[in-house]
């Protein structure tokens, strides 16, 4: 059994990303894992300030829901995040918790699995390329840990449209998998 974080960073009631992180939740769930789902909607994060305090006391200046999230996500073996593309990109929301992050850097971290998923408006393959770009680079500062999946729902727009799509089984036999 593995402790499983999937992180949802849509703020949109309905979104079609956090829908897929449903879905992969479930799957992990199905297979036995212990499994929280974090949705970020109705979090409090402020943005990181650079003052570099965190790499000297592994402790953010701000007191918000941060802390509670890092927690989780250096216990877990599995990380999920799940975010829309808004111009190409990550959510500002998961940018800002990765750099909200910054913390956890020197400590000692579970996992090691962590998967993406993304929707957008744009069908085009390469529509997220700069999102998982981005992630690979938080990534890439926990060296024992790494991108085992990428989940890219295109041709979604309005909220719930995903609901149908194959892409929702996708996620969910990619959650079974963990």
């Amino acid at each position: 059994m593995k402790k499983v974080i999937v992180i949802s960073t849509s703020l949109r009631a309905g979104s079609n990303s956090d829908m897929l992180a449903e879905k992969f939740a479930e799957g992990a769930k199905a297979s036995g894992n212990e499994v929280e789902k974090i949705s970020l909607r109705g979090k409090e994060i402020k943005f990181c300030v650079g003052c570099l305090s965190c790499q000297k006391t592994g402790a953010c200046v701000f007191k918000d829901d941060v802390p509670d999230i890092m927690a989780k996500v250096l216990n877990a073996d599995v990380v999920c995040w799940a975010t829309p593309i808004y111009y190409y990109e990550m959510s500002g929301q998961m940018k800002t918790l990765i750099d909200r992050m910054n913390a956890m850097y020197r400590k000692n971290y579970r996992f090691r699995d962590i998967y993406l998923l993304t929707t957008a408006a744009e069908a085009e393959e390469d529509t997220p390329r700069r999102a998982e770009i981005g992630l690979t680079g938080w990534i890439d500062c926990y060296g024992k840990s790494s991108l085992k999946g990428h989940l890219f729902c295109g041709g979604v727009t309005d909220a719930r449209d995903i609901e149908g799509n194959a892409s929702l089984m996708q996620a969910y036999e990619m959650g079974k998998g963990v």
